[in-house]
């Protein structure tokens, strides 16, 4: 675990190294950029929250639960004695 935070320091520690050797002329454009990027992103979420509550029709349908056993009448197979199957394949193979 140690070894594993002092490399991402490291990592960290060189990657900070080189956004300190860009010039603040890039530094201010790439910084405006992801600025801009992430505006852009939250105006699409709050759009789309504003869009999906606006059109639903904030109607909700109640109906009763029905059990699913009870829906089944007749059973697709009969049921078998699978102790009485495994023998008879024991004493088949012999």
């Amino acid at each position: 675990m140690k070894k594993l935070r002092a490399n991402m320091d490291r990592y960290f520690d060189r990657l900070d190294e080189r956004w300190r050797a860009l010039p603040v002329n890039k530094q201010h454009r790439y910084t405006l950029y992801f600025f801009t990027a992430y505006l852009l992103l939250t105006v699409g979420v709050i759009f789309k929250v504003w869009y999906d509550t606006a059109k639903s029709d904030n109607s909700m349908v109640i109906e009763h639960i029905e059990n699913p056993v009870l829906q089944k009448k007749e059973s697709p197979a009969p049921l078998q004695d699978t102790l009485q199957i495994l023998k008879n394949q024991f004493y088949e193979r012999k």
